[in-house]
């Protein structure tokens, strides 16, 4: 029997008329792409976090890319990262030749374990990719006296984290680098977008290049005139239009509202499936303020009478959209290939077979919410 009448998705935008007008004017303005908008994005996404410098991209992946360009990763260099993430975050190290290090994760956080990335370490290191898994952040702090001691460049996969804060600061100035995703289900939407934050005039120049099929009009061999520029590298076409970029800008002004109602909500699922004893609710990370991206619920598979499978089942025939994230990376048959094995990250495995993500998003309503604990409770209890 359906809980509701219409099925609720574990993710969606929201999109107001504001945010409608923001791009008409810009449909309407001389610039469809490298025009005016994508600078004030990124000075407005700088300013937002507290970094010095930001270089939008198209997309998320195209933005860790970009950064693991920027950072070196060549072949023969290895990156640790977390396996309970998008694959993603480990692709942009492959698209550079280096070799995913998978390190596994803090069973209480889901994050990855800054003990299991000091195992890790060897003299092939060129870098660590923390994931602040669904909102939460790392443990950084912890993680980028670990790149000190061993001369590391660090590069925060902060595609659940835009808008969450660590220690009485936004996420984004921790890093070396950090990426943030502007996808429709993540904090605030540009329709597809990403974007990196550094403190580094290096790094950040790099960015710009990359992104921009490695051509640049500074520091020219030659002077043949204002129209002059020079491709210094090869490079890749990862620009983000102003089209997305209006979007993005006119989404940023409700960015605090966004992740309070996400918060908000958040405090009701802590609140209802604490008490149920069956399952476990997320441990947020003190001194930090998730930006719940993501709400996981973990179930305790061995005092229930169903599976997994069969709750999923259940919750979505009652118009639940539960979803489950994510499968450990190196479980995909192309990792396979490249000669992962399962029993790599057993905290990550066994996490990951219990774990359920619950609907949870600024446009969701008061009894939108009643509605995912009641169902939950009906397929559990």
């Amino acid at each position: 029997m359906k809980e509701r009448e219409s099925y609720l998705p574990y993710g969606q935008q929201w999109i107001d008329e504001e945010d409608i007008e923001a791009v008409i004017k810009t449909l309407r303005s001389p610039y469809l792409t490298q025009g005016p908008k994508v600078t004030e994005f990124e000075q407005a996404i700088a300013d937002y976090v507290g970094a010095k410098y930001a270089v939008s991209f198209s997309n998320g992946t195209a933005a860790l890319h970009g950064a693991c360009h920027a950072a070196g990763i060549s072949e023969g260099d290895e990156v640790i990262t977390t396996p309970i993430t998008f694959a993603a975050t480990s692709n942009a190290i492959l698209y550079c030749k280096g070799t995913p290090v998978f390190a596994d994760i803090d069973e209480r956080t889901y994050n990855i374990d800054p003990l299991e990335i000091k195992r890790q370490i060897t003299p092939k290191t060129k870098a660590i990719m923390p994931v602040d898994f669904t909102g939460q952040p790392a443990d950084m702090d912890t993680i980028m006296e670990i790149a000190k001691d061993h001369e590391l460049i660090v590069i925060e996969d902060g595609a659940h984290s835009f808008g969450a804060d660590y220690k009485g600061r936004k996420v984004g100035t921790q890093a070396h680098m950090t990426m943030f995703s502007f996808h429709p289900v993540k904090p605030i939407t540009s329709g597809e977008g990403g974007i990196i934050v550094t403190d580094s005039i290096d790094l950040y120049e790099k960015l710009k290049r990359f992104r921009s099929h490695g051509m640049t009009s500074e520091n020219l061999t030659r002077d043949e005139g204002p129209w002059y520029y020079e491709m210094v590298q090869l490079g890749f076409n990862y620009r983000m239009t102003d089209i997305h970029a209006a979007l993005g800008l006119s989404q940023l002004n409700r960015v605090d509202s966004f992740i309070q109602k996400r918060r908000e909500i958040a405090g009701i699922y802590n609140r209802a499936f604490r008490e149920i004893g069956i399952v476990t609710a997320p441990h947020q990370l003190e001194e930090t303020q998730s930006g719940w991206h993501l709400y996981m619920l973990k179930l305790s598979l061995n005092e229930l009478k169903k599976t997994r499978r069969e709750i999923f089942e259940e919750l979505r025939a009652m118009n639940i959209g539960v979803h489950v994230h994510y499968i450990p990376v190196y479980w995909h048959p192309y990792y396979k290939e490249l000669g992962y094995k399962k029993g790599l990250c057993p905290k990550a495995e066994q996490w990951y077979e219990a774990v359920l993500t619950l609907p949870i998003y600024p446009k969701m309503t008061d009894q939108d919410v009643l509605d995912v604990v009641r169902s939950v409770n009906k397929v559990l209890l």
